[in-house]
């Protein structure tokens, strides 16, 4: 962990604000998540994060095989009608 300390102008502290809303989270957690979610988008996912996204993905595609999502989907559709 380290400490560090920034200056806002007025435009990036209403953001930071607006974050922090959003979140429903301190300003600190808040501008990690923004470092987090912009080194992502930036330099993209790490090799773990992808590792269990792929994973997750996996699992998905195994516990839906052989479903009939058509139908399922039509079922659901005629009961939100009824």
């Amino acid at each position: 962990m380290s400490r560090t300390t920034i200056v806002l102008d007025p435009g990036s502290e209403q953001a930071l604000e607006a974050l922090t809303r959003h979140y429903g989270c301190s300003a600190s957690e808040a501008i990690r998540r923004a470092l987090v979610s912009h080194r992502d988008r930036t330099l993209g996912v790490p090799a773990e994060k992808r590792r269990r996204r792929v994973a997750a993905f996996e699992k998905l595609v195994e516990l839906m095989d052989g479903s009939d999502w058509q139908t399922e989907l039509q079922q659901l559709k005629d009961e939100d009608a009824a």
